[in-house]
């Protein structure tokens, strides 16, 4: 499956943007700590790797609630692992999908009681 161009433009934009400071201040698209110059902190240490991949997720699956909504053939895996999500998150220790990914969302039901775009079982 390939991901719609918003989609892809989502994705980069998450993948692209440095988020080992978001706790601590906003920054504009796209932005890089290494540009920033000597108090770009002030005072505080960027997070760690998992604090970051926690933060990258949560905005991973805020922007996937709406992609979805919009394209319910939104392969929620392609669109995680495209926006930077380690695979850590996306695959549990044996290789299948981890069901993290989907639970991250809010999902509507359809007529036959089932959510509405949910992953596909076996995904890959």
């Amino acid at each position: 499956m390939v991901l719609s161009r918003l989609a892809s433009e989502f994705a980069a934009e998450i993948r692209l943007h440095d988020w080992s400071d978001a706790p601590y201040r906003m920054d504009r698209a796209g932005h890089q700590l290494s540009d920033d110059g000597p108090n770009r902190l002030s005072g505080r240490s960027p997070l760690t790797a998992d604090e970051t991949d926690a933060v990258r997720m949560n905005v991973i699956w805020v922007t996937a609630q709406v992609l979805k909504h919009a394209d319910l053939g939104l392969d929620l895996y392609e669109f995680a692992a495209a926006a930077g999500a380690p695979n850590r998150m996306l695959y549990n220790r044996d290789g299948k999908p981890s069901g993290g990914i989907p639970a991250g969302l809010r999902w509507q039901y359809g007529p036959d009681g089932q959510p509405l775009g949910a992953a596909t079982p076996g995904h890959r």
